[in-house]
Parts: C-alpha cells; sequence; structure tokens
C-alpha cells in the first residue's frame, strides 16, 4: 500500500483517487481502484453536460455543479455517524454517496477536474473547505463548504467557523484560505484516519495508517500538528 500510495503522490497532473483509493487498502485490501476511477469520469462527464460551454468560474456554474452533486447524485454530510472510518475512503463515499469534509470535498474536486471547472481544496482547520476562482478580475475566490451541499462561505463565515473549532480566541488569517495540494490532503486524510482508529483503540489499523503517514512524508505531520491544534475533516 506504501507504494502504491507513494506512486500516486508523485504520478503528474493532479487526479487525487488514485491516491485516496491506496489509502482505502487499510480496510478493504483487494479493492480495486478502477470501478470508482471510472464512476467519477461518468460524472465528471455529467457535470460537464450539466455546466455546458462556460468559459468561466462563477457562482452560477459552482451552483450548477452543487444541483448535480448534492442533488442529483445524492451527496452529503454524514451528521448522524460523523467519526465512522467508511467516511474517510473513498469507495465508501461513492457507494454510499456520504461523508466528511475532506473525502466529499476529493469528490467535489475530481468532478470539478473532469468537468472542467477550476477548484482547489483548502487546508482549513477543523473543517476542510474548497475554493473555486472567479473568472471576473477583482472578484474574491468563491469559498465552498463540501460538507453543507457547497454553500458558499463568506470571510464572516469562515471567521465563525474557525472559532467554532478553535475557540473565541481564534485569530483568522487570510493564509488559512491557501489552495491545498494534493500531498496535503492525503496527509491530512491519513492523519484523520489515525486519530479515529487511535480513538476506537483499533490498534492495528493506527500503526498502518502511521506507517503511510511516514512513508509520505514524515515532516507533513508535524506541520499539520501545529497548524491544527484541534480535529481536521
Amino acid at each position: 500500500v506504501a507504494q502504491d500510495l507513494e506512486e500516486a503522490l508523485n504520478s503528474p497532473g493532479g487526479e487525487l483517487a488514485p491516491a485516496v483509493l491506496a489509502i482505502g487498502r487499510i480496510e478493504y485490501p483487494a479493492l480495486d481502484p478502477r470501478p470508482y476511477i471510472d464512476a467519477l469520469d461518468e460524472m465528471g462527464i455529467k457535470a460537464a453536460e450539466r455546466l455546458g460551454a462556460r468559459p468561466i468560474t462563477s457562482s452560477d456554474s459552482i451552483q450548477t455543479l452543487n444541483e448535480y452533486l448534492y442533488d442529483e447524485e445524492g451527496f452529503c454530510g454524514n451528521r448522524d455517524a460523523y467519526d465512522d472510518p467508511r467516511n474517510s475512503y473513498l469507495n465508501e463515499v461513492v457507494d454510499r454517496r456520504t461523508g466528511i469534509p475532506i473525502s466529499l470535498a476529493v469528490i467535489y474536486l475530481e468532478i470539478a477536474r473532469r468537468s472542467g471547472t477550476s477548484v482547489s481544496g483548502v487546508n482549513f482547520p477543523g473543517h476542510f473547505l474548497l475554493r473555486a476562482p472567479q473568472g471576473v478580475a477583482g472578484d474574491d475566490d468563491l469559498i465552498i463548504d463540501p460538507f453543507h451541499g457547497g454553500a458558499l462561505l463568506s470571510e464572516f463565515d469562515c471567521r465563525q467557523l474557525l472559532r467554532s473549532h478553535l475557540g473565541d480566541e481564534a485569530a483568522f488569517d487570510p493564509s488559512l484560505l491557501a489552495p491545498a495540494t494534493r500531498h496535503d490532503i492525503v496527509v491530512r486524510m491519513l492523519v484523520n484516519l489515525k486519530r479515529l482508529y487511535v480513538r476506537m483503540r483499533s490498534f492495528p489499523q493506527a500503526r498502518f495508517v502511521s506507517t503511510l503517514l511516514l512513508a509520505a512524508d514524515p515532516s507533513a505531520i508535524v506541520r499539520l500538528a501545529r497548524r491544527n491544534g484541534c480535529e481536521l475533516y
């Protein structure tokens, strides 16, 4: 698994699915990624059809993408069983149509990329977000909450979200909304899984995840721990 994950992280292009599906082999050793990549490809084609020939990203195009993913395809945040490890495995999220912020963000990013829509991840403390640059010069980027149906967040909303996770004294900084790399996303998913398995006292899985973290980037663990004094998700 570690070798497959490393190869996926170092592959050219920005595709996330192979790396995230490699993580799935923690719980599903015989997992075949091809059907899930095919499903993402199909959803990307359908999303592109809904979007049409739109030359720029805008709130309207994000709304169209939201309607496709959340209304038509039925993806939603798992509020009832938030800490279920299945919410972190892409194969389960595709099958069950539910997940946590970062796993739903992976779905969103993969469908957006396939449909020609410019969206990137945001390693926001406590609650993973997305951002999309608007095509009109001078407009601020759109900040998207993948857990709550693709809701668009203002800076005030982001400040409130930060306080809800870090407390009222938390200081907001625009750098918290910087785009996340593929590597950032995968490491954060692994950190989430490690915390969940330790909490569940599922120590064999926790050790396996730790091995993958060390293989991916040992220093990333320290950086994330310093930046996020809270649960990640």
